[in-house]
């Protein structure tokens, strides 16, 4: 274990593992990031003491299982006048129940449209899915494919219905976020960057693709066509734009890992 005392286990391109090392970024903490692919993550995050889904923690003070909580754990070590989640009751609970919004809603749908994208083609896309991972990972990766398709596919509802039904919510999510925008103000809640705003932000990239993120993401030039045509209107909506800004401004420059 590193000095640090801290494990990120993760699956690199996961937006709700950016979640969670956007927070530990922006609050200078030190970790180590393990990344695996999908499948061995389960026995990635149950050794490190979490419950089958990544991101996972594990600190000299606990386990924080889920990015909600890694959240929380980052803003305890994060100064008073920076913190994602406001002093103010009522503020914080509007902040909050825009990151439970995001969650529940937006997190799983954009996923679930971007791996029936990523599925059309999954060897085009295997190179960023595979970022960091260890060799072995790295080597087994094309035998473990198929099955890895079809229990992701039976896990997260990956199937032409729900997918139609994915964009329909997606669209919803950002006209949602695009009319709490109108009035002029900069971020979702209050007038400074919190949990809602990283939350959007970083729960929005499978549909805008941002440059800026914590591992490499394909970009609209090496998308076939559906999948670039759905990103390139995602990045023009003003939601979309809202997410990239916030990438663009607020996200703190990430370790750099190459292909």
């Amino acid at each position: 274990m590193p000095s640090s005392g801290r494990i990120l286990v993760t699956i690199p391109i996961s937006h709700f593992c950016e979640k969670a090392r956007w927070a530990l970024d922006r609050a200078a903490i030190e970790y180590t990031e393990q990344r695996h692919i999908q499948l061995v993550h389960l026995a990635a995050a149950k050794r490190a003491g979490g419950g089958k889904s990544v991101p996972v923690l594990r600190t000299a003070e606990g386990v924080f299982d889920e990015s909600p909580a890694i959240l929380a754990y980052a803003d305890e070590h994060t100064p008073a006048e920076r913190r994602l989640y406001p002093a103010d009751g009522a503020e914080s609970a509007e902040v909050v129940a825009l990151e439970r919004r995001f969650d529940t809603v937006l997190g799983p749908e954009g996923r679930r449209w971007l791996y029936d994208q990523v599925f059309t083609d999954a060897r085009r896309y295997a190179p960023w899915n595979l970022t960091g991972v260890p060799a072995w990972e790295r080597r087994m990766f094309p035998f473990v494919l198929a099955p890895a398709k079809l229990v992701i596919r039976r896990s997260l509802g990956v199937n032409d219905d729900a997918v139609r039904t994915a964009i329909v919510r997606v669209d919803t999510e950002f006209d949602a976020v695009a009319e709490r925008l109108s009035d002029g103000r900069r971020y979702l809640a209050g007038d400074r960057f919190s949990a809602a705003d990283l939350t959007f932000a970083a729960l929005a990239a499978p549909c805008v693709a941002p440059p800026v993120y914590g591992t490499p993401l394909p970009q609209p030039a090496d998308m076939h066509d559906e999948m670039r045509d759905a990103v390139l209107r995602w990045r023009a909506h003003p939601a979309g734009a809202f997410a990239l800004r916030m990438f663009a401004e607020e996200r703190p420059a990430p370790k750099v890992t190459t292909l």
